[in-house]
């Protein structure tokens, strides 16, 4: 576990903030996972298997697919691409997933994210049968959850849990903010912060929450960022956390990410924010690229071992 002393008693920064490294944590989180997946096979029981649907030509999409499954075949986890057209109908969309959460060789199974207009995403994540949803968008998933209650939890709200814990970010009783209310990233992100550790899905962290979004007025967002202690920001609005919105000391999370141009001409991503000047001001703030991105990444390996584990009843840890 890392140390955070970047806060002392008064709540007063010593010092520019420290980078929570995500693609280190990634790569540390990665070779545990590893480990354990290969004490797993050795048990007897065979690699655990991913399968990723893709639609479209979308190159993002693509990109992270295969940031997905280069993770995948890192840590041991025999994972395949299933490439569609843009122009498959909802209907052989939801026969692809119904193969897939039939075969019993498949543990884990995504949807990359968006998917065409001409079909209904929410009725595509309903799809995945909960048991082999690693992205954890399943409403049963979601309510089980939103009940404290084991179950998969989406990657990149996993992620953000995973660096404060790693990070050794004291959350008890203290204040945070989330800035947005996304029902896969942001409100899972709030309701595990604010949950009762003592709960059976052990992701509680005790905080007192307040959750922000695109019509909470200027000055009010302003007010609840000067006095939190954690900021987790997720909107996509670059520069939006300014460094007279922070209060000194605070950890900031940020899970944004935006492409944007230069003056000249080159784009580069960027995140929700202003990480220059932060940084002067923080106790403690992730990089965009190479914060929550690649921890998300792990995080999905993490929740299709977890799958694996709990189809055959057992755990390396029970």
């Amino acid at each position: 576990m890392r140390s955070h002393a970047f806060i002392d008693s008064l709540g007063s920064a010593s010092m520019m903030a420290q980078i929570i490294d995500g693609k280190a944590l990634a790569l540390e989180m990665k070779n545990e996972l590893k480990t354990q997946i290969d004490a797993w096979v050795k048990l007897g029981h065979r690699a655990p298997t991913l399968r990723c649907i893709l639609v479209g030509d979308d190159p993002a999409s693509h990109t992270y697919v295969n940031n997905k499954i280069q993770a995948a075949i890192y840590v041991g986890i025999d994972a395949q691409t299933i490439k569609r057209s843009k122009d498959i109908s909802e209907e052989q969309l939801l026969a692809e997933i119904e193969q897939l959460n039939a075969d019993a060789n498949v543990d884990g199974i995504l949807v990359q994210l968006p998917v065409p207009e001409t079909i209904n995403e929410r009725k595509i994540c309903n799809a995945v049968a909960p048991e082999k949803d690693v992205d954890g968008f399943h409403v049963s998933n979601v309510g089980k959850l939103c009940l404290d209650m084991p179950t998969l939890v989406p990657a990149t709200s996993l992620a953000v849990i995973q660096m404060l814990k790693r990070y050794n970010i004291d959350t008890l009783g203290r204040n945070a903010v989330v800035i947005g209310r996304s029902k896969n990233v942001a409100m899972p992100i709030a309701m595990m912060l604010h949950t009762d550790k003592r709960h059976d899905s052990g992701l509680g962290m005790d905080a007192t929450v307040t959750i922000c979004h695109r019509y909470t007025p200027k000055d009010q967002l302003e007010f609840y960022c000067r006095h939190a202690d954690i900021i987790v920001t997720a909107t996509g609005i670059p520069k939006l956390i300014k460094a007279d919105m922070v209060k000194p000391g605070a950890t900031i999370i940020d899970v944004g990410i935006t492409k944007v141009t230069d003056e000249n001409g080159k784009s580069r991503l960027v995140g929700d924010v202003d990480f220059d000047e932060v940084s002067k001001i923080a106790g403690a703030l992730t990089p965009v690229p190479g914060g929550v991105g690649p921890v998300t990444v792990t995080m999905l390996m993490h929740n299709t071992f977890q799958v694996a584990q709990s189809r055959v009843g057992k755990s390396l840890t029970a």
